[in-house]
């Protein structure tokens, strides 16, 4: 399994990042918007200087058209850098733009996905990753599990190199059920694993070990043991 986060929160990611084992991270126009007009490229890059090359980071293009995606992909692959996964919207012409982005050897994450018939369409032309998203697919009365564990069969079946990078989720129970579906990774706000972490037992078990220790030791660290 891997989680991505799907922000573009320059504080968040360098929080957050030093807590969760995260493998890279996405974001979109409307991610970029809520960090108001920063400057597009300096911003990514100051990402990548943060998680590093070993992880992966997602840039969505914003053209319609499969040359203007392709002009986009060459500029954020020239600006930020050449290990960019290029995020496309998967349209007829978003298929055209994957194929011949691919054929040149760029990274793809084909995103915007509702339907069986996109994913599989994205995997044929090359995407390294596919982006389904999970509770959009929920609200539009759209089964998002019967979607991944087709695309996860398909995978397995006819040995696509493809990922599957759930997106698109309101709360952890969402990003679990895509993971027993089939997603090789998920990419969510930082927020939702940090709010999954505020389950009172959670807390009250690590209280209810320290009062045993302190009744035995004292407030007595066990680095500070003799």
């Amino acid at each position: 399994m891997e989680y991505l986060f799907d922000t573009a929160n320059i504080e968040a990611i360098k929080k957050y990042s030093e807590l969760f084992p995260i493998t890279g991270v996405t974001s979109n126009p409307s991610i970029i918007k809520l960090e108001g007009k920063v400057n597009f490229f300096q911003h990514f890059r100051e990402i990548r200087q943060i998680i590093g090359l070993d992880k992966t980071l997602h840039i969505q293009v914003l053209a319609e058209d499969a040359e203007g995606m392709i002009a986009e992909a060459n500029a954020i692959l020239a600006n930020v850098d050449d290990k960019v996964f290029i995020k496309i919207p998967t349209t007829p012409q978003g298929l055209k733009a994957m194929r011949l982005l691919k054929a040149k050897g760029v990274g793809i994450t084909a995103t915007a996905i509702y339907t069986k018939m996109q994913g599989l369409l994205a995997m044929e032309a090359g995407a390294d990753f596919i982006a389904p998203y999970f509770n959009r697919m929920q609200n539009l009365d759209i089964n998002p599990c019967e979607v991944i564990t087709t695309f996860a069969q398909m995978i397995e079946q006819y040995h696509y190199p493809t990922k599957i990078v759930a997106a698109s989720f309101k709360n952890m129970g969402q990003v679990n059920t895509a993971f027993e579906c089939g997603a090789q990774a998920a990419t969510l706000a930082p927020a939702l694993l940090v709010d999954a972490f505020k389950m009172p037992s959670i807390q009250k078990a690590v209280d209810d070990f320290a009062a045993d220790w302190e009744k035995i030791f004292g407030k007595v660290s066990i680095a500070d043991l003799k």
